[in-house]
Protein backbone atom coordinates (compact mmCIF):
# COMPACT_ATOMS: atom_id res chain seq x y z
CA UNK A 1 0.00 0.00 0.00
CA UNK A 2 2.96 2.27 0.95
CA UNK A 3 4.60 1.70 -2.87
CA UNK A 4 0.62 2.49 -3.95
CA UNK A 5 0.30 5.18 -2.59
CA UNK A 6 4.10 6.85 -3.48
CA UNK A 7 3.38 5.85 -6.92
CA UNK A 8 -0.61 7.43 -7.07
CA UNK A 9 1.18 10.77 -5.57
CA UNK A 10 3.94 11.62 -8.02
CA UNK A 11 1.35 10.82 -11.03
CA UNK A 12 -0.68 13.22 -8.95
CA UNK A 13 2.19 15.64 -8.73
CA UNK A 14 3.45 15.06 -12.66
CA UNK A 15 -0.23 16.01 -13.45
CA UNK A 16 0.12 19.49 -11.27
CA UNK A 17 3.14 20.30 -12.43
CA UNK A 18 2.40 19.82 -16.18
CA UNK A 19 -1.46 21.60 -15.54
CA UNK A 20 1.06 24.57 -14.28
CA UNK A 21 3.49 24.36 -17.25
CA UNK A 22 0.31 24.61 -19.52
CA UNK A 23 -1.87 27.35 -17.62
CA UNK A 24 -1.64 30.87 -19.30
CA UNK A 25 -0.71 33.48 -17.17
CA UNK A 26 0.42 37.05 -16.88
CA UNK A 27 3.67 37.98 -15.71
CA UNK A 28 5.08 41.65 -14.83
CA UNK A 29 8.31 42.39 -16.83
CA UNK A 30 10.28 45.54 -17.45
CA UNK A 31 10.70 46.52 -21.09
CA UNK A 32 12.39 48.76 -22.89
CA UNK A 33 10.26 52.06 -24.33
CA UNK A 34 11.63 54.65 -26.40
CA UNK A 35 15.14 54.08 -24.17
CA UNK A 36 13.06 54.22 -21.04
CA UNK A 37 12.79 51.12 -19.18
CA UNK A 38 9.52 50.31 -17.87
CA UNK A 39 6.85 47.50 -16.50
CA UNK A 40 4.67 46.54 -18.67
CA UNK A 41 2.30 43.02 -18.66
CA UNK A 42 2.60 40.43 -20.79
CA UNK A 43 0.35 37.41 -21.52
CA UNK A 44 2.14 34.45 -21.48
CA UNK A 45 1.22 31.80 -23.82
CA UNK A 46 2.65 28.40 -22.74
CA UNK A 47 2.50 26.91 -26.49
CA UNK A 48 2.95 29.62 -29.53
CA UNK A 49 2.12 28.48 -33.27
CA UNK A 50 4.63 28.43 -35.90
CA UNK A 51 4.88 30.49 -38.89
CA UNK A 52 2.31 28.37 -40.53
CA UNK A 53 -0.52 28.71 -38.07
CA UNK A 54 -0.49 32.22 -36.90
CA UNK A 55 2.69 33.89 -38.87
CA UNK A 56 4.99 35.94 -36.46
CA UNK A 57 7.75 38.03 -36.77
CA UNK A 58 9.23 39.41 -40.19
CA UNK A 59 12.79 40.76 -40.45
CA UNK A 60 15.11 42.16 -43.23
CA UNK A 61 18.40 42.70 -42.41
CA UNK A 62 21.26 44.72 -44.55
CA UNK A 63 24.35 45.83 -44.36
CA UNK A 64 24.80 49.15 -42.48
CA UNK A 65 27.17 50.95 -44.82
CA UNK A 66 26.52 54.12 -42.69
CA UNK A 67 28.37 52.80 -40.30
CA UNK A 68 31.48 51.09 -42.15
CA UNK A 69 32.24 50.60 -45.96
CA UNK A 70 31.72 47.19 -47.01
CA UNK A 71 33.55 45.85 -50.76
CA UNK A 72 32.03 42.80 -50.83
CA UNK A 73 28.36 42.78 -49.44
CA UNK A 74 28.02 39.31 -50.15
CA UNK A 75 30.88 37.32 -48.37
CA UNK A 76 29.92 39.32 -45.26
CA UNK A 77 26.50 38.70 -45.35
CA UNK A 78 27.66 34.85 -45.76
CA UNK A 79 29.77 35.45 -42.49
CA UNK A 80 27.53 37.38 -40.42
CA UNK A 81 24.74 34.78 -41.33
CA UNK A 82 26.45 32.33 -39.71
CA UNK A 83 26.65 34.55 -36.09
CA UNK A 84 22.75 35.84 -36.80
CA UNK A 85 21.73 32.35 -37.28
CA UNK A 86 23.48 31.19 -33.47
CA UNK A 87 22.31 33.78 -32.20
CA UNK A 88 18.13 33.19 -32.90
CA UNK A 89 18.93 29.36 -31.71
CA UNK A 90 19.31 31.03 -28.53
CA UNK A 91 15.76 31.85 -28.61
CA UNK A 92 14.79 28.37 -28.16
CA UNK A 93 13.19 25.63 -30.41
CA UNK A 94 10.77 28.05 -32.33
CA UNK A 95 11.85 26.88 -35.65
CA UNK A 96 12.97 29.36 -37.52
CA UNK A 97 13.50 31.17 -40.73
CA UNK A 98 17.35 32.55 -41.43
CA UNK A 99 18.77 32.66 -44.11
CA UNK A 100 20.50 34.95 -47.23
CA UNK A 101 18.43 36.14 -50.01
CA UNK A 102 19.93 36.93 -53.17
CA UNK A 103 23.12 38.62 -52.32
CA UNK A 104 22.31 41.78 -49.95
CA UNK A 105 19.69 40.66 -47.73
CA UNK A 106 19.09 37.80 -44.67
CA UNK A 107 15.86 37.32 -43.86
CA UNK A 108 14.34 36.47 -40.48
CA UNK A 109 11.14 35.00 -39.62
CA UNK A 110 10.52 33.99 -35.97
CA UNK A 111 7.11 32.75 -35.01
CA UNK A 112 5.45 33.56 -31.78
CA UNK A 113 7.92 36.39 -30.86
CA UNK A 114 6.28 39.29 -30.06
CA UNK A 115 9.04 41.63 -28.99
CA UNK A 116 10.26 43.00 -31.75
CA UNK A 117 12.59 45.59 -30.47
CA UNK A 118 14.22 42.77 -28.24
CA UNK A 119 14.55 40.61 -31.57
CA UNK A 120 15.75 43.63 -33.35
CA UNK A 121 18.73 44.50 -30.66
CA UNK A 122 19.85 40.63 -30.85
CA UNK A 123 20.34 40.27 -34.04
CA UNK A 124 21.61 43.51 -34.35
CA UNK A 125 24.07 44.12 -31.58
CA UNK A 126 27.62 43.75 -32.69
CA UNK A 127 28.97 42.64 -29.64
CA UNK A 128 32.20 43.81 -30.18
CA UNK A 129 34.14 43.41 -26.63
CA UNK A 130 36.85 45.43 -25.57
CA UNK A 131 38.82 45.63 -22.62
CA UNK A 132 40.27 49.19 -22.15
CA UNK A 133 42.05 51.37 -19.08
CA UNK A 134 40.42 54.54 -18.15
CA UNK A 135 43.27 57.94 -18.80
CA UNK A 136 45.22 58.85 -16.00
CA UNK A 137 46.76 61.69 -18.10
CA UNK A 138 44.12 63.85 -18.16
CA UNK A 139 44.63 64.49 -22.04
CA UNK A 140 40.47 65.85 -22.40
CA UNK A 141 41.05 68.44 -19.61
CA UNK A 142 44.40 69.57 -21.97
CA UNK A 143 42.46 69.52 -25.06
CA UNK A 144 39.40 71.04 -23.56
CA UNK A 145 39.92 74.74 -24.58
CA UNK A 146 41.54 73.43 -27.79
CA UNK A 147 37.41 71.72 -28.33
CA UNK A 148 35.65 75.77 -27.30
CA UNK A 149 37.96 77.54 -29.60
CA UNK A 150 36.62 75.00 -32.84
CA UNK A 151 33.00 75.77 -31.47
CA UNK A 152 33.65 79.37 -30.84
CA UNK A 153 35.71 79.92 -33.51
CA UNK A 154 33.34 78.44 -36.41
CA UNK A 155 29.98 79.44 -34.44
CA UNK A 156 29.05 76.11 -34.05
CA UNK A 157 25.64 76.25 -31.48
CA UNK A 158 23.39 73.67 -30.69
CA UNK A 159 20.33 73.53 -28.94
CA UNK A 160 20.30 71.98 -25.52
CA UNK A 161 16.97 69.79 -24.17
CA UNK A 162 14.37 72.12 -23.06
CA UNK A 163 13.37 72.11 -19.64
CA UNK A 164 11.40 73.86 -17.62
CA UNK A 165 12.72 76.81 -14.85
CA UNK A 166 12.41 74.89 -12.06
CA UNK A 167 14.09 71.94 -13.35
CA UNK A 168 16.98 74.40 -14.66
CA UNK A 169 17.06 75.73 -11.53
CA UNK A 170 17.48 72.62 -9.74
CA UNK A 171 19.52 71.05 -12.23
CA UNK A 172 21.89 74.06 -12.07
CA UNK A 173 21.86 73.72 -8.04
CA UNK A 174 22.91 70.24 -8.46
CA UNK A 175 25.56 70.51 -11.01
CA UNK A 176 27.46 73.41 -8.60
CA UNK A 177 27.31 70.98 -5.35
CA UNK A 178 28.58 67.69 -7.53
CA UNK A 179 31.36 70.21 -9.05
CA UNK A 180 32.39 71.55 -5.58
CA UNK A 181 32.58 67.54 -4.63
CA UNK A 182 34.57 66.73 -7.68
CA UNK A 183 36.71 69.65 -7.87
CA UNK A 184 37.81 69.37 -4.46
CA UNK A 185 38.60 65.53 -4.61
CA UNK A 186 40.05 65.45 -8.04
CA UNK A 187 41.61 69.33 -8.76
CA UNK A 188 45.04 70.29 -7.36
CA UNK A 189 45.55 72.71 -4.95
CA UNK A 190 45.36 76.34 -6.84
CA UNK A 191 44.00 74.44 -9.61
CA UNK A 192 40.60 76.05 -10.54
CA UNK A 193 38.41 73.45 -12.87
CA UNK A 194 35.46 74.24 -12.24
CA UNK A 195 33.47 76.03 -15.04
CA UNK A 196 32.79 79.94 -15.17
CA UNK A 197 30.71 81.84 -17.10
CA UNK A 198 33.71 82.75 -20.06
CA UNK A 199 34.14 79.78 -20.59
CA UNK A 200 33.34 77.48 -23.70
CA UNK A 201 29.75 75.24 -23.66
CA UNK A 202 31.69 71.96 -23.96
CA UNK A 203 33.86 73.29 -20.49
CA UNK A 204 30.37 73.99 -19.24
CA UNK A 205 28.45 70.51 -19.91
CA UNK A 206 32.05 68.59 -19.00
CA UNK A 207 32.57 67.70 -14.87
CA UNK A 208 35.53 65.36 -13.10
CA UNK A 209 33.90 62.23 -12.23
CA UNK A 210 34.80 60.17 -9.69
CA UNK A 211 37.43 58.34 -11.25
CA UNK A 212 40.07 58.76 -13.56
CA UNK A 213 39.23 59.37 -16.99
CA UNK A 214 35.44 59.49 -15.91
CA UNK A 215 33.25 63.11 -16.84
CA UNK A 216 30.30 63.74 -15.84
CA UNK A 217 27.40 65.71 -18.15
CA UNK A 218 24.07 66.36 -16.92
CA UNK A 219 21.51 64.53 -18.93
CA UNK A 220 19.94 67.75 -20.45
CA UNK A 221 23.64 68.27 -22.18
CA UNK A 222 23.96 64.68 -23.19
CA UNK A 223 21.86 65.61 -26.65
CA UNK A 224 24.53 68.47 -27.35
CA UNK A 225 27.67 67.24 -26.52
CA UNK A 226 26.62 63.67 -28.70
CA UNK A 227 26.58 66.08 -31.03
CA UNK A 228 29.51 68.17 -30.46
CA UNK A 229 31.56 64.77 -30.32
CA UNK A 230 30.19 63.65 -33.37
CA UNK A 231 31.62 66.23 -35.72
CA UNK A 232 34.73 65.89 -37.58
CA UNK A 233 36.82 68.84 -36.81
CA UNK A 234 35.70 68.41 -33.09
CA UNK A 235 36.89 64.74 -33.55
CA UNK A 236 40.78 65.84 -35.09
CA UNK A 237 40.86 68.28 -31.60
CA UNK A 238 40.51 64.98 -29.23
CA UNK A 239 43.45 63.98 -27.56
CA UNK A 240 45.74 60.84 -29.88
CA UNK A 241 45.79 57.57 -28.38
CA UNK A 242 42.61 58.28 -26.75
CA UNK A 243 38.80 56.41 -27.21
CA UNK A 244 36.14 59.04 -25.84
CA UNK A 245 32.84 56.51 -24.65
CA UNK A 246 30.07 57.23 -23.19
CA UNK A 247 28.79 54.77 -20.44
CA UNK A 248 25.74 52.67 -20.23
CA UNK A 249 25.33 53.92 -16.18
CA UNK A 250 23.98 57.06 -14.82
CA UNK A 251 24.65 58.90 -11.58
CA UNK A 252 21.99 60.78 -9.41
CA UNK A 253 22.27 63.88 -7.35
CA UNK A 254 18.98 64.39 -5.61
CA UNK A 255 16.60 64.78 -8.56
CA UNK A 256 19.31 65.72 -11.21
CA UNK A 257 20.74 63.21 -13.52
CA UNK A 258 24.22 62.60 -15.57
CA UNK A 259 25.92 60.74 -17.95
CA UNK A 260 29.26 59.47 -17.55
CA UNK A 261 31.93 60.09 -20.07
CA UNK A 262 35.00 57.99 -20.02
CA UNK A 263 38.61 58.59 -21.80
CA UNK A 264 40.24 55.26 -22.64
CA UNK A 265 43.49 54.47 -23.94
CA UNK A 266 42.94 53.05 -27.37
CA UNK A 267 44.85 50.43 -27.21
CA UNK A 268 42.83 47.26 -25.91
CA UNK A 269 43.97 45.00 -23.01
CA UNK A 270 42.12 42.12 -24.75
CA UNK A 271 38.77 41.84 -27.07
CA UNK A 272 36.39 39.22 -26.76
CA UNK A 273 37.75 37.29 -29.83
CA UNK A 274 38.65 35.42 -26.47
CA UNK A 275 35.78 34.72 -25.16
CA UNK A 276 34.66 30.99 -25.18
CA UNK A 277 31.73 31.34 -22.91
CA UNK A 278 29.02 33.85 -21.20
CA UNK A 279 26.32 33.37 -18.68
CA UNK A 280 23.91 35.70 -17.18
CA UNK A 281 23.36 35.73 -13.41
CA UNK A 282 22.07 37.24 -10.82
CA UNK A 283 23.33 38.94 -7.77
CA UNK A 284 21.78 40.16 -4.85
CA UNK A 285 24.09 43.35 -4.23
CA UNK A 286 25.24 43.98 -8.04
CA UNK A 287 22.24 43.17 -9.51
CA UNK A 288 22.54 41.14 -13.09
CA UNK A 289 25.84 40.50 -14.68
CA UNK A 290 27.31 38.38 -17.02
CA UNK A 291 30.07 35.54 -15.97
CA UNK A 292 32.99 35.44 -18.48
CA UNK A 293 35.43 32.98 -19.42
CA UNK A 294 38.17 33.45 -21.57
CA UNK A 295 40.05 30.59 -23.71
CA UNK A 296 43.98 29.42 -22.13
CA UNK A 297 45.48 32.04 -24.29
CA UNK A 298 43.49 34.66 -23.50
CA UNK A 299 43.51 33.96 -19.70
CA UNK A 300 47.24 34.15 -19.80
CA UNK A 301 47.21 37.52 -21.73
CA UNK A 302 44.46 38.78 -19.57
CA UNK A 303 46.37 38.08 -16.08
CA UNK A 304 49.94 39.65 -17.37
CA UNK A 305 47.67 42.95 -18.51
CA UNK A 306 46.16 43.46 -15.29
CA UNK A 307 48.82 42.58 -13.30
CA UNK A 308 50.75 45.41 -14.88
CA UNK A 309 47.21 47.45 -14.16
CA UNK A 310 46.74 47.14 -10.23
CA UNK A 311 45.14 50.32 -9.23
CA UNK A 312 43.71 51.38 -12.36
CA UNK A 313 40.42 51.35 -13.46
CA UNK A 314 39.75 48.91 -16.65
CA UNK A 315 36.89 49.74 -18.41
CA UNK A 316 34.35 46.96 -20.12
CA UNK A 317 33.36 48.46 -23.45
CA UNK A 318 30.81 46.53 -25.65
CA UNK A 319 29.72 47.89 -28.87
CA UNK A 320 31.32 51.09 -27.99
CA UNK A 321 29.60 51.99 -24.79
CA UNK A 322 31.08 51.26 -21.01
CA UNK A 323 29.38 48.92 -19.39
CA UNK A 324 31.27 49.78 -16.27
CA UNK A 325 34.85 50.31 -15.23
CA UNK A 326 35.85 48.62 -12.06
CA UNK A 327 39.22 49.08 -10.19
CA UNK A 328 41.68 46.56 -10.92
CA UNK A 329 42.97 44.85 -7.39
CA UNK A 330 44.53 41.91 -8.24
CA UNK A 331 45.56 39.96 -11.44
CA UNK A 332 42.77 38.71 -13.26
CA UNK A 333 42.63 35.13 -15.12
CA UNK A 334 40.28 33.41 -17.62
CA UNK A 335 37.10 34.27 -15.36
CA UNK A 336 35.31 37.85 -15.11
CA UNK A 337 32.56 39.45 -14.85
CA UNK A 338 30.31 42.69 -16.37
CA UNK A 339 27.85 43.70 -14.25
CA UNK A 340 24.75 45.34 -15.99
CA UNK A 341 24.47 49.03 -14.64
CA UNK A 342 20.99 48.26 -13.25
CA UNK A 343 19.57 46.68 -15.71
CA UNK A 344 17.42 43.21 -15.55
CA UNK A 345 18.14 40.10 -16.01
CA UNK A 346 16.75 39.61 -19.49
CA UNK A 347 19.64 42.09 -20.46
CA UNK A 348 22.08 40.26 -18.40
CA UNK A 349 20.33 36.94 -20.86
CA UNK A 350 20.67 38.81 -24.18
CA UNK A 351 24.09 40.22 -23.66
CA UNK A 352 24.95 36.77 -22.83
CA UNK A 353 23.38 35.12 -26.01
CA UNK A 354 24.99 37.69 -27.96
CA UNK A 355 28.60 37.23 -26.82
CA UNK A 356 28.06 33.22 -26.84
CA UNK A 357 27.16 33.88 -30.60
CA UNK A 358 30.49 36.25 -31.15
CA UNK A 359 30.51 39.63 -32.68
CA UNK A 360 28.97 40.34 -36.04
CA UNK A 361 31.72 41.31 -38.63
CA UNK A 362 29.86 43.39 -40.24
CA UNK A 363 26.99 46.03 -38.94
CA UNK A 364 23.46 45.06 -39.76
CA UNK A 365 20.27 47.35 -39.97
CA UNK A 366 16.79 46.39 -40.11
CA UNK A 367 15.54 47.31 -43.84
CA UNK A 368 12.59 46.19 -43.24
CA UNK A 369 10.44 44.56 -39.63
CA UNK A 370 6.41 44.02 -40.21
CA UNK A 371 4.23 41.33 -38.33
CA UNK A 372 3.21 38.44 -40.88
CA UNK A 373 -0.01 36.16 -41.08
CA UNK A 374 0.01 32.53 -41.39
CA UNK A 375 1.83 30.55 -44.58
CA UNK A 376 -1.06 28.17 -44.19
CA UNK A 377 -4.74 29.00 -45.43
CA UNK A 378 -7.37 28.29 -42.69
CA UNK A 379 -8.70 25.36 -44.56
CA UNK A 380 -5.79 23.20 -44.84
CA UNK A 381 -5.32 24.47 -40.79
CA UNK A 382 -8.75 22.70 -39.88
CA UNK A 383 -8.07 19.96 -42.60
CA UNK A 384 -5.12 18.65 -40.43
CA UNK A 385 -6.69 19.07 -37.16
CA UNK A 386 -9.94 17.23 -38.45
CA UNK A 387 -6.73 14.31 -39.94
CA UNK A 388 -4.89 14.42 -36.30
CA UNK A 389 -8.22 14.33 -34.52
CA UNK A 390 -9.65 11.18 -36.25
CA UNK A 391 -5.97 9.28 -36.32
CA UNK A 392 -6.11 9.56 -32.43
CA UNK A 393 -9.63 8.44 -32.29
CA UNK A 394 -8.84 5.54 -33.88
CA UNK A 395 -5.70 4.06 -32.05
CA UNK A 396 -7.83 4.80 -29.08
CA UNK A 397 -10.94 2.69 -30.26
CA UNK A 398 -8.04 -0.06 -31.45
CA UNK A 399 -6.85 -0.35 -27.69
CA UNK A 400 -10.41 -0.24 -26.21
CA UNK A 401 -11.56 -2.99 -28.41
CA UNK A 402 -8.94 -5.22 -29.10
CA UNK A 403 -7.41 -4.84 -25.31
CA UNK A 404 -10.67 -4.27 -24.07
CA UNK A 405 -10.36 -3.26 -20.27
CA UNK A 406 -6.25 -3.26 -20.39
CA UNK A 407 -6.79 -1.43 -23.68
CA UNK A 408 -9.33 1.14 -21.34
CA UNK A 409 -6.20 1.33 -19.00
CA UNK A 410 -3.68 1.95 -21.89
CA UNK A 411 -5.89 4.93 -23.20
CA UNK A 412 -6.10 6.50 -19.59
CA UNK A 413 -2.17 6.68 -19.85
CA UNK A 414 -2.63 7.68 -23.25
CA UNK A 415 -4.30 11.02 -21.70
CA UNK A 416 -1.66 11.56 -19.43
CA UNK A 417 0.79 10.53 -22.03
CA UNK A 418 -0.63 13.91 -24.16
CA UNK A 419 -0.46 16.13 -21.19
CA UNK A 420 3.07 15.44 -20.14
CA UNK A 421 4.46 15.44 -23.36
CA UNK A 422 2.74 19.10 -24.47
CA UNK A 423 4.43 20.17 -20.96
CA UNK A 424 7.28 19.17 -21.69
CA UNK A 425 7.22 21.28 -24.92
CA UNK A 426 6.00 24.41 -23.28
CA UNK A 427 9.07 24.10 -21.02
CA UNK A 428 11.58 24.50 -23.92
CA UNK A 429 9.02 27.16 -25.28
CA UNK A 430 8.37 25.36 -28.56
CA UNK A 431 6.58 26.35 -31.38
CA UNK A 432 3.23 24.15 -32.60
CA UNK A 433 3.83 24.00 -36.52
CA UNK A 434 1.12 21.41 -38.59
CA UNK A 435 4.09 19.46 -39.41
CA UNK A 436 4.74 18.93 -35.90
CA UNK A 437 1.36 18.89 -35.27
CA UNK A 438 1.16 15.47 -37.52
CA UNK A 439 4.29 14.20 -36.16
CA UNK A 440 2.72 14.52 -32.22
CA UNK A 441 -0.27 12.55 -33.82
CA UNK A 442 2.00 10.15 -35.06
CA UNK A 443 4.24 9.54 -31.92
CA UNK A 444 0.94 9.12 -29.89
CA UNK A 445 0.40 5.72 -32.10
CA UNK A 446 3.75 4.91 -31.60
CA UNK A 447 3.54 6.01 -27.72
CA UNK A 448 1.08 2.74 -27.26
CA UNK A 449 3.77 0.27 -28.78
CA UNK A 450 5.36 -0.16 -25.42
CA UNK A 451 2.12 -1.47 -23.96
CA UNK A 452 1.06 -3.53 -26.91
CA UNK A 453 4.52 -5.32 -26.23
CA UNK A 454 3.49 -5.37 -22.58
CA UNK A 455 -0.18 -6.68 -22.86
CA UNK A 456 1.22 -9.76 -25.16
CA UNK A 457 3.53 -10.35 -22.78
CA UNK A 458 1.03 -10.89 -19.49
CA UNK A 459 -1.38 -12.78 -22.38
CA UNK A 460 1.48 -14.98 -22.54
CA UNK A 461 1.42 -15.57 -18.71
CA UNK A 462 -1.72 -16.15 -18.44
CA UNK A 463 -1.74 -18.54 -21.17
CA UNK A 464 0.97 -20.30 -18.90
CA UNK A 465 -2.01 -20.42 -16.19
CA UNK A 466 -0.39 -17.79 -13.63
CA UNK A 467 -2.44 -16.05 -11.49
CA UNK A 468 -3.39 -12.41 -12.72
CA UNK A 469 -0.87 -10.37 -10.46
CA UNK A 470 1.93 -12.37 -11.16
CA UNK A 471 0.90 -12.23 -15.17
CA UNK A 472 0.93 -8.59 -14.53
CA UNK A 473 4.12 -8.19 -13.19
CA UNK A 474 5.68 -10.89 -15.05
CA UNK A 475 4.32 -9.04 -18.08
CA UNK A 476 6.26 -5.41 -17.04
CA UNK A 477 9.12 -7.09 -15.73
CA UNK A 478 10.00 -9.02 -19.29
CA UNK A 479 8.97 -6.41 -21.78
CA UNK A 480 10.82 -3.74 -19.99
CA UNK A 481 14.33 -4.45 -21.35
CA UNK A 482 12.70 -4.35 -25.02
CA UNK A 483 11.15 -1.16 -24.69
CA UNK A 484 14.06 0.53 -22.47
CA UNK A 485 16.88 -0.49 -25.62
CA UNK A 486 14.73 0.57 -28.12
CA UNK A 487 13.53 4.38 -26.80
CA UNK A 488 17.47 4.64 -25.37
CA UNK A 489 18.83 4.34 -28.97
CA UNK A 490 15.95 6.96 -30.30
CA UNK A 491 16.96 9.11 -27.58
CA UNK A 492 20.63 8.66 -28.32
CA UNK A 493 19.68 9.73 -31.79
CA UNK A 494 18.05 12.83 -31.14
CA UNK A 495 20.85 13.89 -28.55
CA UNK A 496 23.27 14.08 -31.59
CA UNK A 497 20.53 15.73 -33.82
CA UNK A 498 19.99 18.39 -31.04
CA UNK A 499 24.21 18.85 -30.67
CA UNK A 500 24.51 19.25 -34.41
CA UNK A 501 21.69 20.71 -35.55
CA UNK A 502 19.70 24.25 -36.08
CA UNK A 503 16.46 25.48 -35.97
CA UNK A 504 14.24 22.81 -37.31
CA UNK A 505 16.37 20.02 -36.49
CA UNK A 506 16.50 21.01 -33.08
CA UNK A 507 13.28 21.82 -32.70
CA UNK A 508 12.19 18.06 -34.09
CA UNK A 509 14.63 16.57 -31.70
CA UNK A 510 13.31 18.21 -28.71
CA UNK A 511 10.15 17.29 -29.33
CA UNK A 512 11.29 14.08 -30.20
CA UNK A 513 13.11 13.23 -27.04
CA UNK A 514 9.71 14.81 -25.09
CA UNK A 515 7.48 12.34 -26.58
CA UNK A 516 10.17 9.12 -25.66
CA UNK A 517 10.26 10.00 -22.66
CA UNK A 518 6.59 10.74 -21.74
CA UNK A 519 5.85 7.99 -23.45
CA UNK A 520 7.94 5.44 -21.26
CA UNK A 521 6.56 7.13 -18.19
CA UNK A 522 2.91 6.68 -18.95
CA UNK A 523 3.26 3.22 -20.33
CA UNK A 524 5.34 1.74 -18.11
CA UNK A 525 4.85 3.87 -14.90
CA UNK A 526 1.28 5.02 -15.07
CA UNK A 527 -0.43 1.92 -16.98
CA UNK A 528 1.46 -0.18 -14.03
CA UNK A 529 -0.11 1.88 -11.41
CA UNK A 530 -3.49 1.82 -13.06
CA UNK A 531 -3.56 -2.35 -13.01
CA UNK A 532 -1.92 -2.04 -9.16
CA UNK A 533 -5.03 0.02 -8.37
CA UNK A 534 -7.42 -2.07 -9.97
CA UNK A 535 -6.09 -5.32 -8.22
CA UNK A 536 -5.94 -3.66 -5.00
CA UNK A 537 -9.74 -2.44 -5.29
CA UNK A 538 -10.36 -5.98 -7.09
CA UNK A 539 -12.24 -8.60 -4.54
CA UNK A 540 -12.72 -12.66 -4.90
CA UNK A 541 -11.04 -13.96 -8.22
CA UNK A 542 -9.78 -11.97 -10.61
CA UNK A 543 -9.80 -11.84 -14.26
CA UNK A 544 -8.25 -9.62 -16.30
CA UNK A 545 -9.88 -8.71 -19.75
CA UNK A 546 -7.27 -8.39 -21.95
Amino acid sequence: MQTLKSRVLVIVALVAMSGWALFPRTEIVRVKRDGVFVLDTVKRVPLKRGLDLQGGMHLTLEVDQSKQAVADVSDALDRALKVVRTRIDEFGVAEPVVQKVGTDRIIVELPGISDQQRAEEVVQKAAFLRFQITDESQALEKAIPRIDGIIKAKGITIAAAPASTDTATAAATGLTALMQRADSAAAPAGDSAAPTATEGPFRRAILPGQMPGQYLVASRDYAAIEAYLQRPEIQEALPPGKDVRWGIDSILNGTDAYRALYVLDSRAIIDGTYLVNATPAQDPLEGAKVDFQFNNEGGRRFRSETGRHIGDNMAIVLDDRVMSAPTIRDAIGARGQITMGGRDLQAAQDLALVLRAGALPVPLKVADGRQISATLGEDSINDGVKAGLIAVLAVVLIMVIYYRFSGLLAVGALVLYVLFTLATLAGFDAVLTLPGLAGFVLSIGIAVDANVLIFERIREELDHGKAVRTAVEEGFKHAMSAIVDSNVSTILTAAVLYQYGSGPVKGFAVTLVAGIVASMVSSIFVTKTFFLVWLQRARGQQTLSI
